[in-house]
């Protein structure tokens, strides 16, 4: 999954949903500083790194959102999410910001679940590091594309601490085992799903459509009609079992989305995305 357009389009709300005001990480010597440290490591390889944007008078209560970027499992990279890294720092400015990135699959390392235990690896170290960081363990995550299955998967599957209060998908992948999938002709899309094999077993384990239980977190969706690397069934099955499973949950189908959105659309996506992140994180 490319990157998706209106990411880079997502900078220019800030003109529309913001008056001018003092930049969001002034310091205050009253109290603790805002912190930005970039390319922190937690772990051998040179993708596990990450950037962290600690706000100013935070505590050991400041929640945290996990930005996980798209490309396919394969490509792509952390300054992708920056867009939405600025967002929530100017919107949500108590809250802190992790922009991951994590290593990219290859003929010899597939996604999963290699990816999934880099997810590990970064929510272990904040752990061990809340009181270095005066942060909670308190978590959320803003997916775009494969990054927001990964986001979806960790959050339903793997986060066995309970710790993750929200979750958002922007146009991510749910159910592999979907015949939309398994019987699509369009060879860029084979390409990608081929790399999580072909193990049906493995393939559910990978879904997070089959991987959602009663007790996951708050889930919000956000799909486009005509994205022709997304199938519509991917948003609609994951809606239809949040709503029989009753977790809260809101999912938009843009009619004239694809894989991204801009204008009104893109205005309809911050306004909800924050309204979610402040009644759920």
């Amino acid at each position: 999954m490319s990157k998706i357009p209106f990411i880079l389009i997502l900078s220019l709300l800030l003109s529309i949903t913001t008056s001018c005001s003092k930049d969001s990480i002034e310091t205050d010597t009253s109290s603790l500083e805002a912190k930005t440290m970039l390319n922190l490591e937690y772990g051998t390889s040179s993708h596990q790194k990450y950037d962290i944007y600690l706000p100013k008078n935070r505590t050991m209560d400041t929640k945290v959102l996990i930005l996980i970027h798209g490309g396919g499992w394969n490509a792509g990279d952390k300054s992708e999410m920056d867009p939405f890294k600025d967002f929530i720092r100017e919107q949500l400015p108590e809250i802190a910001v992790v922009n991951m990135n994590y290593r990219l699959a290859d003929i010899n390392n597939p996604p999963y679940p290699m990816q999934i235990n880099d997810i590990d690896m970064i929510v272990n170290q904040l752990r061990d590091k809340v009181k270095e960081f005066q942060i909670s363990t308190d978590i959320g995550f803003i997916g775009a594309s494969a990054g927001a299955h990964l986001s979806l998967l960790w959050s339903y599957a793997h986060d066995t601490k309970k710790q993750v209060k929200m979750v958002c998908s922007i146009v991510g992948p749910t159910n592999f085992l979907d015949q939309a999938y398994t019987e699509s002709t369009n060879s860029e899309l084979r390409e990608l799903l081929d790399q999580f094999g072909t193990n049906s077993e493995l393939l559910k384990a990978a879904s997070p459509l089959h991987q959602l239980t009663s007790n996951s977190p708050p889930t919000i969706l956000f799909y486009g009609a005509k994205d022709p690397l997304i199938p519509i069934s991917q948003g609609i099955d994951l809606k239809d079992k949040l709503m029989e499973l009753n977790v809260k949950h809101q999912f938009t189908l843009y009619p004239e989305g694809g894989h991204g959105w801009i204008g009104i659309d893109l205005l309809d996506t911050s306004l909800k995305l924050k309204a979610f992140i402040q009644e759920n994180l």
